[in-house]
Order: C-alpha cells, then structure tokens, then sequence
C-alpha cells in the first residue's frame, strides 16, 4: 500500500442486503466476508459493513449522520446517470448547486438499505471541497 485509505464501520440490517446495494448498485468491490461482516472497497476506501439488526439506527434517530465521498466531476455524473437508469430511490436526485460558479457542485444523497445516508458530491473547482487547494 503506497497511499492511506479511510475506513469507516456500521451496522446494517441485512449483510445479503448491503453488499448487494454497495456492489451492485455503487460499484465496490467485495473483500473479505465472513457471514457475519464483509469488508468492501468503495471508491478507493474501505468500509466493514456488520450484520448487527439491533444496532441500526432509524432515520429520525440518525440525524445528520452519514458518510459519503467526493468524486471527480466526471466520475459523479456518470454514477448519477447510472443510478438513474437503475431506477434507485434518492434522498435527493442528482442536483448541480451554484451553476457557473466557482462553488458549483454536484450532490447525490441515498439511503442503503439500512437507512444508512450517503452523500455523493463533485465539485468544479476542487479547491471548494475545503475552501482552499484540494490535494496541493
């Protein structure tokens, strides 16, 4: 491994469930699984979901939790057309903020099937990520 990579765990309600929503609709791909937990890497990073029903927190409950990652303009347009076409359920559809500015972005949020939420988002000009140059 050259580069750290993020890792993030959660229950879920369904392992079965989870993996296929990760894998098939999102892309990631699976690691290691026991029954019990499966590691996948999504885009670039890892995240060990647990099947652990009990502990799953209801929407209302979660608040403003959840986790997401920032793609390259393209890459983010052609997942929202993808999860389009596949007909998935959205928190909120693709949607493109402060067109034309130096602050545009993209934003997709989701639930998995956990109501686990998910935000995806692009940026035009990287350096709005943080406010300051991505990655320099």
């Amino acid at each position: 491994m050259t580069q750290a990579i993020f890792h993030l765990s959660f229950p879920v309600r369904s392992l079965v469930a989870a993996k296929d929503f990760y894998c098939q609709l999102l892309g990631a791909t699976l690691g290691r699984d026991n029954g019990e937990w499966a590691d996948i890497l999504l885009f670039g990073h890892q995240i060990t979901l647990h099947e652990r029903p009990s502990e799953v927190l209801s929407a209302e409950a979660r608040g403003v939790r959840h986790f997401g990652a920032i793609l390259p303009w393209e890459q983010w347009q052609a997942l929202g057309l993808t999860l389009v076409e596949q007909g998935c359920s959205f928190v909120m559809q693709p949607t493109i903020a402060h067109p034309g500015t130096e602050n545009e972005q993209g934003k997709i949020l989701l639930c998995d099937p956990s109501d686990n939420l998910i935000e995806i988002k692009a940026y035009r000009n990287a350096s709005a990520a943080i406010g300051r140059g991505l990655g320099a």
